[in-house]
This record gives structure tokens, sequence and C-alpha cells, in this order.
């Protein structure tokens, strides 16, 4: 699939070529090639930009669609010569094969949960870039800050009187104007994640764990769907990148980091919920006693790890 065009190459279950076409992505299209495809045809594609309308389209005619996750068509890019009829041959060989690493094909109501959050955090970073480059100007002008929040009373005060040349003052007020407009747009969609999830049983159990509200919560909901897709805690962990990489040849054994390979949202959403627990609870504990003897990052990502089985 690309943005505008996809190749669509339809085989035999023993892998015989039957037809392989490209079209322009469209609902309509898609379907004219599915309608000689027959009943119920067995259909990958891969997670790739915008895959959504595909995925719906093709459920809609009756498809058994499987996701290709990123990392199952990696070894593709090892051969000297690549296309996309190649590409779309591969995938259909690993679906007929068995050997196909799928990806979860979230149900609309958690993608349009999804947008919600997602589009939050996003608001959120450019706040924290416009909030950096307010302190970056004061840094150029050689002006200190001795508060802890730049943002609030004394610090906005401290705003208000500095004395520089008129493009300083004129970007600080840009800036602080962009700050207050993503203000009001990270609250609105805060107050429609909240919304949508009010009456959901589990948005509600998640907000009993501590060091967890209602942001963080709407984070795990949307981010991990359906929990019952993992048989465990431990695959849950595994999911959002939070356990150490495992290599083994032989004799030899290596773990390392964390792999940080899933969603990069649900891991930053348990390191926050980290942060926020005192030494009194189990996962405080846990993050200095670990934090001690291993230093603090290492203390708080084994914390991370543990809140996120207690989410489970």
């Amino acid at each position: 699939m690309h943005r505008g065009r996809s190749v669509i190459v339809r085989t035999t279950d023993t892998g015989e070529a039957l037809e392989s076409v490209r079209i322009n992505n469209g609902v309509d299209s898609l379907a004219a090639v599915m309608a000689r495809a027959g009943e119920a045809p067995e259909v990958v594609l891969e997670a790739t930009y915008g895959w959504y309308w595909a995925v719906d389209a093709l459920q809609a005619v009756g498809a058994d669609v499987h996701l290709a996750h990123p990392l199952g068509v990696k070894m593709f890019e090892l051969r000297r010569v690549t296309n996309d009829f190649r590409d779309a041959a591969d995938l259909a060989d690993l679906l007929r094969m068995g050997r196909l690493l799928q990806a979860w094909i979230a149900p609309p109501p958690t993608r349009e949960l999804r947008e919600l959050v997602r589009h939050r955090a996003k608001l959120v970073a450019l706040r924290s870039g416009c909030k950096c480059e307010v302190h970056a100007v004061l840094a150029k002008l050689g002006v200190q800050v001795p508060m802890s929040d730049l943002f609030a009373e004394r610090g906005l005060d401290l705003l208000g009187r500095v004395a520089a040349p008129a493009p300083y003052v004129a970007r600080i007020q840009s800036l602080q104007r962009l700050i207050d407009v993503l203000d009001e747009e990270v609250d609105l969609f805060a107050g429609l994640a909240r919304g949508r999830l009010a009456a959901h049983p589990d948005y509600q159990a998640v907000q009993t764990v501590p060091g967890i509200g209602p942001v963080l919560a709407a984070v795990f909901l949307a981010e991990i769907g359906d929990v019952h897709r993992f048989p465990g805690p431990e695959q849950l962990t595994s999911w959002a990148g939070l356990t150490p990489k495992h290599r083994e040849s032989d004799t030899h054994l290596h773990r390392g980091h964390i792999t940080k390979q899933g969603s990069k949202l649900t891991r930053w959403a348990a390191i926050e919920s980290v942060h926020r627990v005192g030494p009194h609870t189990s996962v405080g504990a846990l993050r200095e006693r670990v934090g001690a003897r291993r230093g603090k990052n290492i203390g708080v990502v084994a914390a991370a790890r543990r809140q996120l089985e207690h989410v489970y």
C-alpha cells in the first residue's frame, strides 16, 4: 500500500499466481478486485500508512483480513532487488505457510478513542516545544529563571518584565499565545476522551491503581484495547517494550536494555504513573529498592513494568 496506489497479488493456497494488479486507492477499486477472489478470501496487508480504510473495505466484502507486523517483513529488505509485486507475493507466501507475524486489528471504537488520546499527546508535545523555545529565548538574553515553573504566576510575571529588543519580546509573546491555544485544545481532547469512557467499567477500574488518573487511564484503554488478547501480564509488558532484549546462541546469553518495541504511549503512561506514587506503595517500594541497587532509571523501568502488570 502507498498513499495513492496499491499493488494486489492474488495466489492459490499452494502459491500459484493468479493475478497481479496495481490500483488507484479507493473502496470501489479495491472491491472490484476482491470480487474476483471468491467468497471469504484470506487477505494480508502491511500495517503501513493509512491502513484503516483498506481493512474496513476488505472486511465489508467478507474478507478474512490479516495485518502484517512491520517487524515481520524486515527480511525482505535484505534482497538485492525488490519491488511492490515481489513484496506482496512474499506476504501471501508467509500467510499461506503460517509464518506471518501479525499485528492486532483494533476495532473501530478503539481506533476512534486512539485518535483522541494520541492527538492530545501530540498537542502536549507541541506545547512542550513552545515552552522550551521560551526558555531558549531567555537563555539568549541571559535571563535567569529562579522558579521551577516558568508558566505559573511568578514565571508569567517574570516574562512580562523582560527587557529585550522588540524581536525577542515579540517571539516570547507569540509563543505565549500559542501555549494558551494549546492549553485549550489539550483540555478539549482530554474531555472528549473522558466523555467516551465515562460509563466504561475498565476505565474506573484502572484508576484504582495508585498513580493512574483519568488521563493515563484513557491512554491505557486506548492503546491496549482488548486486554484479553494477551494470555497474561508478561505478554502485555513485552508488547509494550518494557522487557529486556534476549540474545542467545549456543552457550552465550546476553540480556540487554528494554526493547522499546511496541506502544510508545503505553510505555510513557506506565513510567509517568510510577513517578506519581510514593515509596509506601508496592510499586514505589520496588522503584526505590531497585533504584538504590542499579540506578534510578532502571528502578523506574522495573516499577513501570510492575505497574503495567497491575493494569492487566
